[in-house]
């Protein structure tokens, strides 16, 4: 487990998360590998075995990693507030009129 509360397989960056999506979507360890060069194959089929045998204990770590994840989103987004189209068409009118005006 990082740092930031992510499990990650063997010595990479990929995340158990990562391992589980691909692996419900169909695809093999050995696809696995070829896709994300530094797994090792020892290490996927860990991996999936330990999904298999609890499911009910990584799913559950899924969706807390997913309410986490929504939950960063909402704080970055109230910091930022939202930029409606009208001012996005008015800062371009400015920007346009401004490099008219320099000859650009």
């Amino acid at each position: 487990m990082d740092e930031g509360g992510a499990v990650r397989v063997g010595g990479t960056r990929i995340s158990l998360d990562l391992v589980v999506e691909q692996y419900e979507n169909g695809m093999t360890p050995e696809d696995m590998i070829r896709a994300y060069d530094t797994l090792d194959l020892a290490d996927v089929h860990a991996v999936i075995a330990y999904y298999l045998r609890h499911r009910d204990e990584v799913r559950a770590y899924l969706k807390r990693r997913v309410a986490e994840a929504d939950a960063l989103r909402a704080t970055v987004e109230a910091g930022r507030p939202r930029v409606g189209r009208e001012d996005l068409l008015a800062r371009r009118s400015a920007r346009e009129k401004a490099d008219a005006a320099t000859g650009q």
